[in-house]
């Protein structure tokens, strides 16, 4: 299957010029990912199996908290979590509806560090709100990948 047709997972790749125990710290590191993911996570931890949340700080979602379960930590190689994907109506009660998995995997590669994220379990996700979430979340990885390849590339 044509990996960019999918309706279940979104995935993006970049190769970062940056260590991969620099890219690794950006993800790893609680308060670094927040930073720049745009999640105030001061003081926070993760852990697998454990919860985390903090207050969303990007513009025009700062009324949001993110909210995840820590899947896998394995050093310098995969972080993953889950997550309700584009939970983005106060008025609305996620905690019921399926998770989507977000899966972030580095390899060392000639040039730096090359990061995959995919995020799978899309088609589990209520056919009313499916699609959009898919939508949102697909233009979401685009920004965080340019995100986290500013940030690894200041430092």
């Amino acid at each position: 299957m044509d990996k960019n047709k999918s309706t279940d997972r979104i995935e993006k790749e970049i190769v970062l010029k940056a260590a991969r125990s620099r890219v690794w710290r950006a993800l790893s590191n609680a308060e670094e990912f927040g930073h720049w993911f745009g999640v105030a996570l001061k003081g926070k931890t993760f852990a697998a199996g454990q919860a985390v949340q903090g207050q969303i700080t990007y513009p025009g979602y700062e009324h949001l908290a993110w909210n995840v379960v820590i899947d896998r930590v394995e050093p310098e190689s995969l972080l993953s979590f889950r997550w309700h994907p584009y939970a983005v109506d106060s008025a609305v009660d996620y905690s019921q509806e399926p998770t989507t998995l977000v899966v972030f995997e580095l390899t060392a590669v000639e040039e730096g560090t090359f990061l995959r994220v995919v995020e799978s379990g899309f088609d589990n996700i209520p056919a009313e709100r499916r699609q959009e979430a898919f939508s949102m979340n697909s233009g979401g990885w685009d920004e965080q990948m340019k995100n986290i390849e500013k940030h690894v590339a200041a430092s």
